[in-house]
């Protein structure tokens, strides 16, 4: 199997070109490759596929082989690849994820061309609970969740994929390997969640950290980082243009309450290679 290693932010994943060839079991692959051992080491696969009515499709499994409807930090990734192989200078990118069309645009191109910053529009943010989803109707705002012992004030919405933000005073000393993965798993959750723990520093800054269903704490989180600009602002913690200082980086989200959010951030191709037996 050839692939790309490529990571937007930290948020590293797996990229396999089905433009040029095949895959018969991406979820085996997904947990054989994304192994930070005895794997190539990644937050999940994503598979870069072909489409008629596009540019390009992205298809997206975590690392435990569970398949997940979007990504931000990886669709950069994927719009960084689809531009430099096969639409080079393209300033404007149609794409297909799970979670429905996604809109990117290269911002920044290097010396030789590849692009190197992506804009993308994040789709609008879905905020009743059922179809986040959610056992909870209505908006899920500033609600009281137990985990261990603890009461937890959270807020729910979908960006593609179900997030719960949680705000926090100190976030780089929160416990967030033990915390994340029993909010995850609650049953309030039936498809699992997203878990974003979030320090607010000013209006248009705050410090992130996020437990991601089926890989862990990651680095960074595209959606997760949407997430949380669709709710700092709803709630006024934050304000229309946000900088999220991730494990990974930075990235500049903007969001006034009406329509999507949009995300900019970095696409950085690591190394290419060959996984054999896949």
């Amino acid at each position: 199997m050839k692939f790309v290693k490529m990571h937007g932010t930290g948020n590293d994943y797996v990229y396999v070109d089905l433009f040029a060839g095949k895959l018969a079991d991406p979820a085996r692959a997904a947990v054989a490759v994304s192994h930070r051992r005895f794997g190539i080491g990644g937050d999940g696969l994503i598979l870069i596929k072909p489409r008629p009515d596009a540019d390009g499709e992205m298809e997206m499994y975590n690392a435990d082989g569970s398949m997940s409807e979007m990504c931000g930090n990886g669709l950069r990734c994927v719009a960084k690849y689809v531009h430099d192989h096969y639409a080079r200078g393209k300033d404007e990118l149609k794409l297909m994820t799970g979670a429905g069309w996604r809109h990117a645009r290269i911002v920044k191109r290097d010396a030789a061309g590849a692009a190197e910053q992506v804009r993308l529009d994040m789709g609008a943010p879905i905020w009743d609970g059922a179809k986040i989803p959610t056992t909870l109707t209505g908006e899920i705002l500033e609600k009281k969740l137990e985990v261990a012992g603890q009461t937890f004030t959270f807020s729910s919405v979908s960006m593609g994929n179900p997030h719960c933000v949680i705000y926090v005073d100190d976030v780089a000393n929160f416990p967030v390997e033990k915390i994340g993965p029993l909010i995850e798993t609650h049953a309030i959750f039936p498809r699992k969640v997203n878990v974003e723990f979030v320090q607010v520093v000013s209006k248009d800054l705050a410090i992130q950290r996020t437990w991601e269903r089926g890989s862990g704490e990651t680095w960074a989180c595209g959606t997760g980082a949407s997430a949380v600009a669709a709710v700092g602002f709803r709630l006024g913690k934050t304000g229309p243009r946000l900088t999220l200082r991730l494990t990974g980086g930075d990235l500049f989200l903007e969001y006034d309450g009406k329509g999507s959010v949009f995300m900019t951030g970095n696409a950085v191709e690591v190394f290419q290679g060959e996984f054999p037996g896949l």
